[in-house]
């Protein structure tokens, strides 16, 4: 599919600068959203804008929650936010992570049980494990949910990136080995690929200075609690990508899926966990 836009795009001559026509191409390869009339987009580096979309995605998450509180029962909004997440990035990287489960189980068969389209028993259990680790956070962060929702988009996405520098693409043919292959094909390395996350991380971090955690009102940590609470989202940020790169010998773009989704799943339980260690002792 990216081999077909890419040569579509040849025959255009774009005003607009090339990363707002990348920008305009990650809006439409991560997301659902209707596409922006101008401009025309490009398909090379986008996965450098997916924290900046993950962003906008995990906004729309955390106003389902506050437009729902209060008149629905916790469980509900929950089981709404989870859906929410599957349909707004049209399951992308959901798929990517049963793929990317069905590929661990399969061992030295790895890529090829990864590109079978059948889902195998592990994917199943994987998909159970993520909606229980995800509900379970939310359960547990409750009406402090909306921010974290924020930060976990954003780590999730950022995840890719990270696996992007420190591992090879598994297919041998990056730009017909799969549809991630060209990620691979326009990567300029970690240090400009994550510029416009430094801007997503920029906007996070001045909206937690700002923000109040429920259940932390009078505890000496409540005005460090959000920054320091988003910070800690990061963390399988870091470990998801190692831990399935050293698995699988390198990444595909199942594996980059999968480091979105069980970062967002890891990261709003870390944080849920740690909230209400907090609120308890306070």
């Amino acid at each position: 599919m990216s081999q077909d836009l890419s040569t579509a795009e040849e025959h255009h001559q774009p005003r607009a600068p090339g990363w707002l026509r990348d920008l305009a191409g990650a809006w439409i390869f991560y997301s659902v959203l209707p596409a922006w009339p101008r401009p025309t987009p490009r398909f090379r580096r986008i996965a450098r804008f997916a924290p900046l979309i993950g962003l906008v995605l995990g906004g729309l998450q955390a106003l389902l929650w506050l437009g729902t509180a209060g008149w629905l029962p916790l469980g509900a909004q929950v089981a709404l936010v989870l859906a929410l997440a599957l349909l707004l990035s049209g399951g992308l990287h959901h798929d990517g992570a049963l793929d990317t489960a069905d590929g661990l189980a399969a061992g030295p068969r790895a890529l090829e049980a990864m590109a079978d389209s059948r889902v195998g028993a592990a994917a199943v259990q994987a998909a159970l494990v993520l909606a229980l680790l995800r509900g379970t956070g939310l359960l547990c962060l409750a009406a402090a949910a909306p921010l974290p929702l924020l930060w976990t988009a954003f780590w999730g996405r950022c995840a890719p990136l990270l696996a992007m520098a420190w591992f090879p693409y598994l297919r041998r043919q990056p730009a017909a080995g799969g549809t991630a292959g060209f990620h691979r094909q326009h990567w300029l390395g970690l240090r400009r690929e994550l510029r416009p996350a430094l801007i997503a991380g920029g906007l996070l971090v001045a909206l937690s200075f700002r923000a109040a955690l429920p259940g932390l009102h009078g505890s000496p940590l409540a005005p460090v609690a959000p920054l320091a609470l988003g910070l800690l989202g990061g963390v399988p940020a870091l470990v998801v990508p190692r831990w399935l790169g050293a698995r699988l010998g390198g990444h595909s773009g199942d594996s980059y899926g999968a480091c979105v989704e069980w970062t967002e799943a890891l990261g709003l339980l870390l944080m849920g966990l740690v909230l209400r260690a907090l609120a308890v002792r306070g």
